[in-house]
């Protein structure tokens, strides 16, 4: 691991390529109409391709290749725009993980998970009784650890060949101008108004007095400020200054703890990712603080014994085989996964042959497993998040996940400033044993330290075939999210299905505690009964995750495709 210095200036340009004041391809006699604009599902282009949670910012990110950028500067332009048309999880407020590999090779991981700010301790969410309050772990202000994002903005951009200037503008216009919200996001802002309004101190755009409609344009001033702040300071104009003093003041008015010196010392680092092989493929995914890449090593490493392609999809023998890997890969989630700068995660062993062996040894391949009876293993040595998967022209791969945690995170604006703070003190173990918000149990390995980056469920994966580009791909959705990408790739690889058939199929999740299996409303309804036979209590609900996935054909072409199951949308040439 190495800790990133803080890029303070935008005036950095790497490449040949020089800044336009004032270009812009946003507005209605432009490039990008954000008062008129459909959404994508599945396409095919001969170049690039960028697959995000909305369809603005996936055209953006197209945008800027088509003008010579590369999938990093695209990554840095698709993330501001969705900071500003996807604020229940588009962020500069929250975290997240950069997953990248150049043509020639090179793997990049960059980690800007929020941290615990200098105050934090251990029991700070326990009473005098030592009961947990969730409530403050959760929502307002104690529950926003420090800010990620920007810093992973500026360090991607070494990487990327435009300057930042640029690469921000059209999340300035977008925020000044205004877009046209869909019936969707109407819809979901109307459903946390009041909890906004309830936990900002000053009033928010976000929150009106009178309900959202499909149709209304949302202009968002203040956070246009905030951006051009950082288009003319750089990451300096977000960690300092007057954004840092918005964020303290904030902090100040709802008792929060985030301080001016927790801001300006966040630094991203960079992490070396996790690699594994299954079935002639390589796997490259996120290592520790995400529990994403160890859990699908794992999981994969578990079920790779088992002809999975004759099994069948979604039998009830393979969705047993793939949800007991769960189970045990859950369990060692909850007792080895932590910051690896403040506990020493057993990666090797966690991942090992010999180790996923043993775990498999009491599988039953006709009966339900008992997580009261699985144990972590013996080693002797957000649900709101968002992701976008990007390919460039040249082959570069990027996968970034980011997060606010809960949806809208801990639903405050900072006043003046415009934008949401995470909630992920809530993905710390606020006490050993007490499940957070989507039920995961955490202990020791992931308690609240000062400066300690929260364990993470995001999980940001690209597949090698013949040590060639493949697929890249991930997902939001709190602790579903590695059994997602887990099961994606499964359809992609064992079942020879289509990057868009594959994140679109009904999904089934896992998680150790609660001992239940979330099914989606449309998962198959003779399966779900063989598998309560075999004594799997299963629990129906809505949605799991919207993964975005790129695969490369083999004709080069780029096959990409946006979930279902919101208005993820996909662009391209």
């Amino acid at each position: 691991m190495r800790k990133l210095a803080p890029f303070f200036s935008s005036l950095l340009v790497i490449g040949t390529l020089q800044a336009q004041p004032g270009l812009s391809i946003i507005g209605p006699d432009k490039e990008i109409n954000p008062y008129r604009y459909t959404v994508q599902k599945r396409a095919e282009y001969k170049q690039a391709a960028v697959s995000s949670a909305h369809p603005l910012a996936s055209m953006v990110g197209a945008a800027v290749m088509k003008r010579g950028g590369n999938a990093f500067d695209a990554a840095i332009a698709t993330q501001l725009v969705l900071a500003v048309v996807y604020p229940n999880a588009g962020n500069i407020g929250g975290g997240g993980f950069l997953l990248g590999r150049k043509i020639n090779g090179e793997l990049i991981g960059i980690d800007y998970r929020e941290a615990a700010p200098e105050k934090a301790h251990r029991d700070m969410y326990l009473d005098k009784n030592g009961n947990a309050q969730l409530n403050l772990s959760q929502n307002g202000h104690l529950a926003s650890g420090i800010p990620g994002t920007v810093a992973g903005l500026f360090a991607t951009l070494p990487y990327a060949k435009l300057p930042f200037e640029q690469l921000i503008q059209p999340a300035i216009d977008i925020a000044s101008k205004g877009y046209v919200l869909t019936e969707k996001e109407a819809g979901s802002l109307n459903s946390v108004k009041e909890s906004i309004a309830k936990n900002s101190t000053q009033p928010t755009v976000l929150a009106p007095t009178v309900k959202w409609k499909v149709g209304d344009t949302l202009v968002q001033k203040d956070l246009a400020a905030t951006l051009q702040r950082m288009q003319k300071d750089g990451a300096r104009g977000f960690y300092e200054g007057k954004t840092a003093e918005l964020i303290v003041a904030e902090m100040q008015r709802g008792n929060g703890i985030l301080s001016v010196d927790d801001l300006k010392n966040y630094t991203a680092k960079l992490r070396n990712p996790l690699t594994f092989n299954y079935r002639g493929h390589q796997i490259i995914s996120f290592s520790p603080p995400s529990s994403g890449g160890i859990l699908l090593a794992q999981m994969f490493g578990m079920i790779e014994k088992y002809p999975v392609g004759k099994m069948g999809f979604q039998t009830p023998k393979t969705v047993h085989l793939m949800i007991e890997a769960e189970r045990r890969a859950y369990a060692d989630r909850a007792e080895y996964m932590g910051d690896p700068d403040f506990f020493k995660v057993p990666v090797k062993t966690l991942i090992s042959e010999a180790y996923l062996t043993e775990r498999m040894k009491d599988y039953q391949p006709d009966k339900a497993g008992v997580s009261a009876a699985v144990k972590a293993g013996v080693i002797r040595e957000s649900e709101e998040t968002t992701h976008i998967s990007i390919v460039d022209p040249a082959g570069n791969m990027v996968a970034v996940t980011t997060t606010l945690n809960n949806s809208y995170g801990c639903r405050t604006v900072v006043g003046g400033a415009g934008f949401l703070l995470n909630n992920e003190m809530d993905d710390f173990s606020v006490k050993p044993g007490v499940p957070n918000m989507y039920g995961a149990i955490g202990g020791e390995a992931n308690s609240i330290q000062p400066g300690k980056r929260m364990l993470s469920s995001m999980t940001p994966t690209m597949v090698l075939k013949d040590n060639k580009p493949y697929v890249v791909i991930g997902t939001p959705g709190g602790t579903t999210i590695p059994t997602s990408v887990y099961q994606a790739i499964v359809n992609i690889i064992d079942f020879n299905m289509t990057v868009g058939d594959a994140i679109d199929k009904p999904k089934f999740h896992h998680q150790w505690l609660p001992d239940e299996v979330m099914i989606e409303n449309d998962f198959d309804a003779s399966t779900k009964e063989q598998l309560q036979k075999m004594g799997y209590k299963l629990t129906q609900r809505g949605a799991i995750g919207r993964t975005e996935g790129i695969r490369f054909l083999p004709n080069k072409r780029r096959e990409v495709a946006a979930d279902k199951r919101g208005d993820d949308s996909v662009a391209g040439f």
